[in-house]
């Protein structure tokens, strides 16, 4: 394949730029493709058991890195990680509660201390909750916003600290469509999503001097086992396919893509966006 060529004014600048985040350059020629290259990258997905994390988790395989798995269900995490080991990703589980903020710390500090630094963080963790809102559990509440927010929190402050020191690292933060948009029954979702969204700005006006980029990645409605009974529910997927733009529901093996490219040096100049995977959802009325 031919090598991309970009024109700058001035090479000196991103060539530092591009040599820190593993890009080839060769005078004023890119290769576009090695961009998006993980090779030598480790990536720790939250809650990567089953349904969206274990497929980012594949696709960051695929593009090369080393993924590191993450489920509270020690049996599940086996089980993915024996799946993506047979398909030839290297792959280290490292089981813990992303709710408990002591316990965050001490996986990461102890696998960037025992085995390799963390190159990229993808949020993802996170659980649904549907009820009248005047009738909404007050522990369902909190529980929500421990996993959906909280853990975002423990996590990108856990690897920040280490990747800082080494100017660079990548944090994907897991937002979805509810960050933009609210259906009736699921107002603190809606709410802890909203949350996610403004702390990957937070993130990135903190963080962005120190050479990380931080970005959220929305999904809009995919099929997952956590979205089976959805699926099934001929009216509304009627009324979805109605709504959305694409007129279907996303197969997880989409949202792929765009992880890659948040998680490369593709990205390396985006910070604070949040990436609407939602086959239009958002942007039509």
């Amino acid at each position: 394949m031919t090598p991309l060529t970009i024109y700058v004014i001035d090479n000196s600048s991103i060539s530092k730029k591009n040599q820190q985040h593993n890009v080839r350059v060769e005078g004023l020629r890119v290769n576009a493709l090695k961009m998006f290259d993980l090779e030598g990258r480790r990536a720790l997905i939250t809650g990567s058991g089953q349904g969206i994390g274990f497929e980012l988790a594949r696709g960051l395989a695929s593009a090369g890195a080393d993924v590191i798995l993450n489920d509270i269900d020690t049996e599940r995490l086996a089980n993915a990680a024996d799946k993506l080991r047979s398909e030839g990703a290297t792959v280290h589980p490292l089981g813990f509660d992303v709710t408990d903020p002591e316990k965050v710390t001490a996986a990461v500090d102890g696998f960037e201390a025992e085995t390799s630094p963390i190159d990229i963080l993808v949020n993802n963790a996170g659980m649904q909750f549907r009820a009248p809102l005047e009738e909404f559990p007050i522990d369902r509440f909190d529980f929500m916003m421990r996993l959906n927010l909280n853990s975002a929190f423990y996590g990108g402050q856990a690897v920040a600290r280490h990747m800082i020191p080494r100017q660079q690292g990548k944090i994907v933060n897991i937002c979805s469509v509810q960050t933009a948009l609210a259906r009736p029954s699921i107002a603190p979702y809606t709410a802890s999503k909203g949350a996610v969204a403004n702390l990957t700005k937070g993130m990135a006006t903190d963080w962005a001097k120190y050479g990380l980029q931080i970005n959220g990645l929305a999904p809009g409605y995919f099929k997952t086992e956590l979205t089976s009974a959805l699926v099934a529910d001929e009216e509304f997927t009627a009324w979805l396919s109605a709504r959305t733009p694409a007129g279907r529901w996303g197969e997880v093996s989409e949202l792929v893509g765009a992880c890659v490219f948040l998680s490369s040096a593709a990205s390396s100049f985006v910070n604070g966006h949040v990436l609407y995977v939602d086959g239009g959802i958002t942007c039509s009325v």
